[in-house]
Parts: C-alpha cells; sequence; structure tokens
C-alpha cells in the first residue's frame, strides 16, 4: 500500500502532473482531428516520462560507471581529486563555503586512499561561477581539519571544467616528478575525465567513486515507473557526459 500511495503521488506532484496534463493535451487534440501534433507531443512527453524514471536514468548512469572499476591495490605516487562543485557562502564546521554532494563524496575516498597509500594529493577546481566557491581551497581546509598535513596537499584552483582540469593538473604533475597519478573522480565522469588527461599525455589509474547506480540492475518493481525530478536529473547528467565525451573526442 505504501508504495501504491508513493506511485500515485507521483502523478499529482511536479514532473508527474506535466505529464499527465501534456497527455490530456495530446488526447485533446487527438479529438479534435489533429492527430500528427497528437502524435507528436504524445511522442515526446513519454519520452520525458521514461527519462524521468530511475529504471530508465540508473540504466543511462550506470552504462558510464560500468567503464572502470576501483582497483583493489591501488598504487601511485600521487593522488588528483576532480573538483565537482561548491557553494560560495554557506557555513561550515570551519569556515566558510561547502563542497556539494558529488566532490564531498570524492574527498571522502580521497582521505581513505591517503590514509593507506601516505602519498601526496592535488586538488584541482577553481570558482566556476561568481556565486560559487573555490572547490579546491574548500577542499584543501576540509581536508586539513580532517588531519591532512598541509604540505601533503597541492593545489590548482584555476581550472573551470575537465579539460582545463587535466591541461593544468598535467603541469603540476610533469614539474613536480609525478608519473603515477591516482584519479579519483565520480564514477560516471571517469570516462570524460580519463580521455581528457589521456590527451594531455598523462596516464592515470583510474579510482571511481561517489557511484549513482547500484553495478548490477535489481529486479524491476512498479514503482521505480514512478516519475521523480531527481531520476530525471540523473538522465540529463548521463546524456549530458556522452555529449561531452563527443565534443572532447573531435574538438579538443
Amino acid at each position: 500500500m505504501i508504495y501504491l500511495l508513493k506511485f500515485g503521488a507521483s502523478f499529482v506532484l511536479p514532473p508527474g502532473i506535466f505529464f499527465v496534463l501534456l497527455f490530456l493535451c495530446s488526447a485533446w487534440l487527438w479529438r479534435r482531428g489533429e492527430k500528427k501534433p497528437a502524435a507528436a507531443v504524445a511522442g515526446i512527453v513519454f519520452v520525458f516520462y521514461l527519462l524521468s524514471t530511475s529504471i530508465v536514468s540508473d540504466a543511462l548512469v550506470r552504462g558510464l560507471e560500468a567503464e572502470y572499476t576501483p582497483p583493489e591495490n591501488p598504487s601511485g605516487d600521487v593522488i588528483v581529486m576532480l573538483g565537482g562543485g561548491a557553494l560560495l557562502d554557506t557555513p561550515d564546521v570551519d569556515g566558510t563555503g561547502t563542497l556539494c554532494a558529488s566532490p564531498a563524496n570524492r574527498l571522502l575516498t580521497v582521505v581513505r586512499l591517503y590514509r593507506r597509500l601516505n602519498i601526496p594529493i592535488l586538488l584541482s577546481g577553481g570558482q566556476v561561477y561568481a556565486d560559487t566557491g573555490t572547490e579546491a581551497l574548500i577542499e584543501k581546509r576540509v581536508l586539513m581539519s580532517l588531519g591532512v598535513p598541509e604540505n601533503d596537499i597541492l593545489v590548482e584552483a584555476e581550472s573551470l571544467n575537465t579539460t582545463q582540469n587535466a591541461k593544468f593538473s598535467s603541469k603540476i604533475l610533469k614539474e613536480r616528478g609525478f608519473a603515477r597519478p591516482i584519479l579519483v573522480t565520480s564514477a560516471f565522469h571517469m570516462p570524460r575525465a580519463v580521455l581528457c588527461f589521456e590527451k594531455q599525455g598523462v596516464a592515470v589509474t583510474p579510482y571511481p567513486t561517489d557511484y549513482q547506480a547500484n553495478v548490477v540492475a535489481r529486479s524491476v518493481h512498479y514503482s521505480r515507473l514512478r516519475p521523480e525530478s531527481g531520476a530525471l536529473s540523473a538522465s540529463a547528467v548521463a546524456l549530458q557526459e556522452r555529449l561531452r565525451t563527443l565534443v572532447t573526442v573531435l574538438f579538443e
């Protein structure tokens, strides 16, 4: 009964209510004899509905996340973490400015790898917009509050996208003589990140983290067919990654 109530409620709240209204508009057009516009509207709405279901969004994200798996016994001479978003003026335990969810998960993995391997950390990520935080500097502050010595932390705080992450970080790696970097970023982001470093002539050991979908698809439950804004966002992220990877291959 609980799942049934959640399923029904998803169609009276956004984004589900918009799909219902647009399907009704399509039916109205059909009844007026405007069958081609009705079919076009229904088809477009149906695609957006599917993208807003977790069963489809998980499949799209899983396809990206499956390309790399964390090595059981990673080795290297430096850990490179890519930024993924930060807030500028939000309060934190020891300062101002906080990481968004994905980079916070990445940083947790970095700390655990650091304690296992005891190698330096290179943080890459600048202030992308006027109202966002400088990612690498916020990450450095958090790492130091977690006990990582400042002299073990390198900062690249100028990059604004993944291409620049790789370009500016690679320059630091080469200047410092690091030859075996372990790259940490979200699993869905790892294929494009590895490609960007390869274009800079740097071979990395991928260590994906911040997984968004189960590794193995689970049994289908009807509740996974309810429209959700989070699922639609995840689908958009997965499609955006595919498009950006294509752009990187062709133009960058």
